[in-house]
């Protein structure tokens, strides 16, 4: 499929994918940053389109998919890097009858992500910063198994380094 036509392709299908992200986000303003997202994505990856397959459902894949990361994102934002420069409040549970708070140091968090070897240290990174494994495998030069593992290791050395904060 030529550049041109792929082009067209989104064109035509940009009033859809508009109702699309328009019911993922609620929000028209964040509708159309998704759409515009979706978009860069696609055309990045448009040699990964097979002619002859479904545009729309591919468009939709990579729309939700990014929706999902950005909120995976904000989720985890808002639970560990919170607002407050210095602390923020980590909800521990619901299971007391009061919701208990504590606070957390975001240094702390900080030491111990720094204090990740390397080889796990990137890529969890990028992973937080919203890269897919495979992007980052081929950013590292590595196989996506081998990023999916450092990542895997990394969160657990980070629970098991921040216990206390569980």
């Amino acid at each position: 499929m030529s550049t041109v036509e792929f082009n067209h392709m989104l064109i035509t299908n940009r009033p859809i994918m508009r109702g699309f992200a328009i019911n993922f986000t609620r929000n028209v303003e964040d509708a159309e940053d998704l759409i515009q997202d979706t978009f860069l994505k696609a055309l990045k990856y448009k040699d990964r389109f097979e002619d002859g397959t479904n545009f729309k459902g591919w468009l939709y894949t990579i729309m939700r998919n990014i929706f999902l990361n950005n909120c995976k994102k904000q989720q985890l934002g808002r639970n560990i890097f919170g607002p407050s420069a210095d602390s923020i409040q980590y909800e521990l549970g619901s299971q007391a009858e009061n919701n208990i708070y504590r606070s957390i140091n975001q240094n702390d968090i900080q030491v111990a992500i720094e204090q990740l070897r390397p080889d796990l240290r990137r890529p969890f990174q990028m992973a937080f910063e919203g890269y897919q494994y495979d992007e980052i495998a081929a950013e590292m030069k590595v196989p996506t198994g081998t990023i999916k593992s450092r990542i895997f290791n990394a969160r657990k050395r980070l629970m098991e380094d921040l216990k206390d904060f569980n």
